[in-house]
């Protein structure tokens, strides 16, 4: 099951940790002085991912031996399909250039969708970086936790969505988890067009980024128009869900199912739920290097971002753009990664087969 394989993968980093060189033996036989560091980003400039790689870009630069230049190209096309295959398949794995994705990257893959060209296992990850959401509801609707839930299960919801196979996956797997009957309106071409529906009564349940939920949504909590239900939640180190650092008074999704159904979650449902939660939040957006790049390299960029993480300048500077939640750098950072990056196989053809039949979304 994934949650058994989950927790394997994260107990089992500093095992994986452990075949690489010495950070201290890397920093003598890698030297980037003089060069140029291409950070390649599968997206279009001002987005979410592109925010994310400059904002480390300087850090990194920083501290990587030889302290290069770190750029960022952007590559979009093909929901960022297209400049990962091109990656994958083609960047030098002399130190010289890397990657970074997101989770609309890692569906496509967990989903054997056919354009897919690369392969996460064989890219070594130097950084994850985790986010959050919160899902909530119309105060009109008299619910005031997820334990009044059950309340709903009878009634219609309408979610504004971006499409079955982006992010909002994860709360069209979760609601189903949950037993809630939700239609999907697809054609949002952002969350922020998903909450004006909201706003306008057009839809009954949404849920929104960290940042966006902050910084929009808390005004309609405040208000009395909307209630928080649950967040996400988090993964631990032992691979288990935990509250979001950002609303450590909400419930996360596991502890809402419990709250309305008296019992925890299971069955391949729950196991494809936490694959694509995983993927989409806990392990959100991860950093690889080429497959190939030899272990000093790989050493070196995890030194690099372990100290660029801990650089007193970035944690001063981080909450706009990383919030609260804990990056996964150094000996962390195999086990989150295997968590964005895998789902066991019922899983998958669970997930297709519930895409196909009721989406009509065809994987090629």
């Amino acid at each position: 099951m994934i949650r058994i394989s989950r927790r394997a993968a994260l107990l089992g980093t500093a095992a994986g940790a452990a075949g690489l060189a010495r950070p201290a033996i890397a920093q003598r036989a890698v030297d980037f002085s003089g060069r140029t560091i291409e950070w390649v980003i599968p997206f279009a400039e001002g987005g979410g991912s592109d925010v994310w790689a400059r904002f480390f870009a300087p850090y990194l630069a920083k501290y990587l031996p030889g302290r290069p230049n770190v750029i960022i190209r952007n590559v979009p096309g093909g929901g960022s399909i297209t400049g990962t295959n091109e990656f994958y398949l083609r960047a030098r794995n002399d130190g010289s250039t890397f990657i970074g994705t997101s989770g609309s990257t890692q569906f496509p893959f967990l989903l054997g969708d056919a354009r897919v060209r690369y392969d996460y296992a064989q890219m070594p990850p130097v950084l994850v970086s985790p986010t959050g959401g919160v899902a909530y509801l119309p105060a009109r609707f008299g619910v005031k936790n997820a334990s009044e839930l059950g309340k709903l299960k009878d009634q219609e919801l309408v979610y504004g969505s971006q499409g079955a196979t982006s992010l909002d996956l994860v709360p069209m797997l979760a609601f189903k988890v949950m037993g809630l009957n939700v239609r999907f309106v697809f054609g949002m071409r952002g969350r922020g067009e998903g909450r004006l529906a909201f706003e306008r009564g057009e839809a009954t349940i949404d849920y929104q980024t960290s940042a966006a939920y902050l910084t929009q949504v808390t005004p309609l909590v405040q208000a009395g128009t909307a209630v928080p239900m649950f967040s996400w939640g988090v993964l631990d180190a032992n691979g288990q869900v935990a509250r979001d650092p950002t609303f450590p008074d909400l419930p996360h999704f596991v502890e809402a199912y419990e709250m309305m159904h008296g019992r925890k979650p299971s069955g391949v449902e729950f196991d494809a739920y936490l694959a694509f939660f995983g993927s989409g939040f806990a392990a959100q957006k991860p950093a690889m290097l080429p497959r190939g790049t030899s272990r000093e390299i790989v050493a070196a960029y995890r030194k690099a971002f372990a100290d660029a993480v801990a650089d007193a300048d970035l944690q001063t500077r981080k909450g706009d753009v990383l919030g609260e939640y804990e990056q996964a750098v150094g000996d962390q950072v195999e086990g989150l990664y295997k968590v964005a990056t895998t789902i066991a196989p019922e899983a998958r053809a669970w997930v297709r087969e519930f895409l196909s039949s009721n989406y009509n979304v065809r994987f090629g």
